[in-house]
């Protein structure tokens, strides 16, 4: 009896809430990591037996982008309405018969559809993060609570998608056959279905709340045309068409800035929004979401040209000369840099102020890329440079739905945490684009027909370490008291009195 009533005890407790919840959600997030890391040595093959052209690989991700953009606030904000769990457990599902999809897939458009179907899974960190802040709220620990998980999650995360890495390779040369190769994702998150089934309780779902289908319908379209026009403007080059073709891009990119004037206006009016306006106007709220957007910029945009650069021959007067399998080496140290960042997130969050956290991981991201302005010709220089910019960029990844989540009134931190991920997506697909562009204006104007310029890295990084510093400057506004323990009037008061330091 002594024992069982301890173990009641700690259940009761947030740490027990946490404990609990985290042991199954690094699983969770473990899998997620395999399903990003995975497919990606295997491209090479898929290209093959589908019969596309290398180029053609990019539109895998733009599916997948666009998809993930669009649904992840609305599955969200379902969350938010009938209980987070719910919708992970749909999201897994969805997933899985995605992943298993792309297993028998025979053909370039099937696959194109599959693989964006795949993207459910985007929704299940803000989901978790949701369910972890809601079961701690009730102890008063909800926000030092999922900082904590947080930044463990991120760990999971980046081990499993080194380890997809790593199986994908192996297990495809053991084999040589690329549908047995595919099964193991798709088991895998068949798996983690059944793992989110039996063993995550459940949130409270906000009753009374309704779905805003004019709002969701207004977002779509807005995110839509921005980033269709992003991912345009990215193919312009690749598919050599032409100058006309940039006022599509001017135009889509218009009427999508026009459509989201016209949701915000929409929303205003509303009284149980899709995304409740006020609450982004919050102090606490638009840096966190700012600076995720200015975080995808580094995170999701620059991995691409860090590839390229890494590869290109030394010979030109720059460049590392790396083979793919070097390369991936140095990739495989940048994401063991995130997790290392990720965890002193987790550790210090206990400790330190956490809007210094952010401030100071910011400032990493930016000091790490303007490093790469003088010092890129040595690969000790790139790896060290990459490693500053990782640990910043892993602390982030975890704290920024944290923060979000923290900021949000009760009933909408689902949505809150999520489009942490939509702006971070948004932001990776604007710095693709404008990358693409700045890399693809110089080749052929050295020594390589297919070598960018020294000058487009150069621009490269410096937009990346401006949006490291522009993050940290931003978050300068958020009151102190943001993302701690304590009442909503505590914090409502010192937003009143003005007070930012």
């Amino acid at each position: 009896m002594p024992a069982a009533s301890a173990l009641d005890r700690l259940r009761g407790t947030g740490l027990g809430i946490t404990a609990g919840l985290i042991g199954w959600f690094i699983l969770v997030e473990f899998v997620s990591g395999i399903i990003q890391g995975y497919y990606v040595p295997l491209f090479s093959d898929i290209v093959i037996d589908l019969g596309i052209h290398d180029s053609d690989v990019n539109w895998f991700e733009a599916a997948q982008l666009l998809l993930s953009a669009l649904v992840v606030p609305i599955l969200a904000k379902l969350g938010d309405m009938y209980g987070h769990k719910r919708i992970l457990l749909i999201s897994s599902i969805l997933t899985a018969a995605a992943s298993w999809w792309l297993v028998f897939a025979g053909d370039f458009w099937t696959f194109l559809i599959a693989w964006a179907l795949q993207g459910f899974y985007v929704v299940w960190l803000p989901l978790e993060v949701a369910l972890i802040f809601e079961r701690g709220r009730r102890q008063n620990r909800g926000v030092s609570s999922t900082r904590r998980a947080a930044g463990l999650l991120v760990v999971g995360l980046q081990a499993g998608a080194i380890a997809g890495a790593l199986a994908a390779g192996a297990i495809f040369e053991a084999t040589g056959d690329r549908t047995v190769t595919m099964m193991i994702p798709a088991i895998a998150v068949t798996l983690i279905a059944g793992v989110i089934w039996l063993g995550v309780p459940e949130s409270e779902p906000t009753t009374g709340r309704r779905l805003d289908t004019w709002g969701f319908v207004l977002l779509t379209w807005g995110l839509l045309l921005v980033t269709g026009a992003l991912v345009y403007m990215r193919m312009i080059p690749q598919l050599d068409l032409g100058e006309n073709a940039w006022w599509w891009v001017v135009a889509l990119f218009a009427a999508g800035l026009g459509v989201f004037v016209w949701f915000v206006r929409f929303e205003l009016r509303q009284d149980d929004p899709a995304i409740d306006i006020r609450v982004l106007r919050r102090p606490e709220m638009w840096p966190v979401q700012t600076t995720a957007f200015l975080v995808g910029i580094s995170l999701l945009g620059a991995q691409g040209p860090l590839s390229t650069y890494a590869g290109t021959d030394s010979s030109l007067g720059y460049g590392l000369g790396l083979s793919a399998s070097q390369r991936s080496y140095v990739i495989g140290v940048y994401l063991l840099s995130l997790i290392i960042g990720a965890i002193i997130f987790a550790v210090l969050s206990r400790r330190a102020n956490p809007r210094l956290i952010l401030i100071g991981a910011s400032l990493l991201v930016g000091i790490g890329y303007t490093l790469f302005l003088p010092f890129h010709l040595e690969l000790w220089q790139v790896l060290l440079n990459l490693m500053i910019a990782g640990l910043g960029s892993g602390a982030l990844v975890g704290a920024l739905p944290a923060a979000a989540a923290a900021a949000a009134p009760r009933g909408q931190t689902g949505i809150a945490s999520a489009l942490t991920n939509t702006t971070k997506t948004v932001g990776g697909a604007f710095a693709s684009a404008v990358f693409g562009v700045l890399l693809a204006a110089g080749a052929g104007a050295v020594a390589s027909e297919t070598a960018a310029s020294l000058g487009g890295y150069l621009a490269v990084w410096a937009i990346c370490a401006g949006g490291g510093f522009l993050a940290a400057l931003l978050l300068l506004f958020v009151p102190k008291v943001a993302f701690a323990d304590t009442d909503t009037s505590q914090l409502e008061a010192t937003q009143g009195s003005g007070q930012l330091t």
